[in-house]
Formats: C-alpha cells, structure tokens, sequence
C-alpha cells in the first residue's frame, strides 16, 4: 500500500469545503421562496406609474425574485472586484 507524500494534501469531506458552506444556505433559501412563489397563484392588480397590470401573483413574486438576485450577483461581484484591487 502506497503511503501519501507529506507534501499530499487530506481531501477535506464534501460539506466542510468553503465553496459548499457557501452554497448551501443559497440553494436551501431558493428552494423555499422559489415554493412559496408558486404557490401563490391568485391573479392580483399592480400600479406600474400610471397603467394598472393584472396578473398572477406567481408571476411579480417571481420578478421580484429575479431582480433581487441580479442585485445580490451584482453586489458580491463588485465587492469581490473591490477587495482583490486592494495592495497587500
């Protein structure tokens, strides 16, 4: 049996990698909002400036949703762009 190098890195178990630790809670939050979205699925009326739209409810939670992902996406990307310019 072949002994590892002491230069060999442990594989560290699936859940305790960084990337996991930080998907993990994203995945379990999207599941619920993504079942509580479509699960509400009565028409309702929204006020866009001047005309009113009628429209499932599924379908402004959903946007809503979309826009405050696209926000958190543009949020974390430009703070990691900010942190890596920094001099060390």
């Amino acid at each position: 049996m072949a002994q590892p190098s002491p230069d060999h890195k442990a594989r560290q178990p699936f859940l305790a990698r960084p990337g996991v630790r930080r998907f993990a809670p994203f995945v379990l939050i999207t599941a619920v909002a993504l079942i509580f979205i479509f699960e509400n699925r009565s028409d309702i009326e929204i006020r866009l400036l001047v005309p009113i739209v009628t429209m499932p409810l599924w379908g402004a939670l959903l946007i809503a949703w979309a826009l405050g992902m696209l926000a958190c996406v543009f949020t974390v990307r430009r703070r990691a762009s900010r942190h890596s310019r920094q001099p060390k």
